[in-house]
């Protein structure tokens, strides 16, 4: 099995805290806590390394330009 992802190390330990940390308690919308923890400080990096041009960012994250800007607008970076 090849090697797991550095990110995907981390997500997966913090996860699993998580999860400990619950102490039996049932999760609750996982799929969106993670989306949102995790897309927000991507957008940021990847809006500063871009020195915010919209259209570059697009490009770097693989998505259309107008979904960058709906999930600026949705995490208040913009």
């Amino acid at each position: 099995m090849p090697n797991k992802h550095p990110i995907s190390e981390c997500i997966e330990a913090q996860l699993q805290r998580y999860l400990n940390d619950l102490n039996g308690n049932p999760p609750s919308d996982i799929y969106a806590m993670v989306l949102s923890v995790v897309e927000k400080p991507m957008l940021e990096l990847v809006m500063r390394h871009t020195h915010q041009n919209q259209s570059l960012a697009a490009q770097y994250l693989g998505i259309n330009r107008n979904t960058l800007h709906k999930k600026l607008v949705e995490h208040k970076l913009i």
